[in-house]
């Protein structure tokens, strides 16, 4: 039996905004086929994660491997053409408000594939119908349900069959029985398409219903990384916390506290 392939690989990341470090020596990787979850609180770094793994930010150090290429060293033309075999569905959907839902789903064509017109119209109602939005091609996103707007973000993600799906909150907003539909739909792409996928989510029920294996993030550093049984018998009080919701009475640094208040750095020692 052959080793799974890895398709995305992180080492050593280091990330900043500014002056502030975000990410501090992240490593990870997801093998092909897998369903990645990431999550952790708010402030993680979750979401930053993501982004530099869509390659949409420079990383400070540290390397990022997409389908076997290190995306810092890809030229333009070597980042768009990595760039065809990425999908991303964006949280909120981010349809274009003025374009019907088939001229959103055909985006990715006009930019990326050389064909005409009546190619790109079958091919956007062929992943309508995947996503079970048969015969909406027509409507404007403002006649869409949220959870329909979601769908349909997912059809413009996977219009052109991509290697990569990157998803940012796909359950966010929605009442649970659209979400869990949502993560049906997840699945579904992965399995029928071939597809690996990495998730970012703060929905419990769905980390537990879709992830293979899950990477759990705090204060920019992993914490975890395993599965749904190993994430739940896990003994870090973060870990469970994170899990049943509790909040954590972290002890306050008095100096760090003068310091975010006063805009001043850090020095000595205070009293409160």
């Amino acid at each position: 039996m052959s080793e799974t392939k890895t398709v995305i690989e992180v080492e050593n990341l280091v990330t900043h905004y500014g002056t502030r470090k975000i990410l501090n020596d992240v490593s990870m990787s997801v093998a092909e086929g897998e369903v990645m979850v990431i999550m952790g609180g708010s402030g993680s770094g979750k979401s930053t994660l993501l982004r530099y793994m869509m390659a949409l930010e420079r990383q400070t150090s540290g390397t990022i491997k997409l389908l076997d290429q290190d995306i810092a060293k890809l030229n333009q033309q070597e980042m768009f053409n990595l760039r065809k075999k990425i999908g991303v569905a964006f949280q909120g959907g981010a349809l274009f408000s003025s374009m019907t839902v088939g001229e959103n789903i055909m985006l990715p064509l006009y930019e990326h594939a050389e064909l005409d017109i009546m190619t790109m119209e079958i091919m956007a109602r062929m992943k309508l119908e995947v996503v079970d939005l048969g015969g909406f091609e027509n409507l404007m996103p403002a006649e869409l349900s949220g959870g329909m707007i979601k769908r349909a973000a997912f059809a413009r993600a996977v219009v052109m069959d991509p290697k990569l799906l990157f998803c940012d909150e796909p359950s966010a907003g929605l009442d649970p029985v659209v979400a869990s539909a949502l993560d049906d739909l997840i699945l579904k792409l992965r399995d029928a398409m071939g597809m690996t996928v990495v998730v970012v989510t703060h929905e419990l029920e769905s980390v537990f219903k879709i992830a293979d294996r899950i990477t759990v993030l705090d204060r920019g550093e992993i914490l975890f990384i395993g599965t749904v049984d190993e994430l739940r018998n896990h003994p870090s009080e973060r870990i469970q916390n994170l899990l049943n919701r509790r909040a954590e009475d972290d002890a306050i640094d008095p100096d760090e506290y003068l310091s975010r208040l006063t805009g001043e750095p850090k020095t000595g020692s205070a009293t409160l």
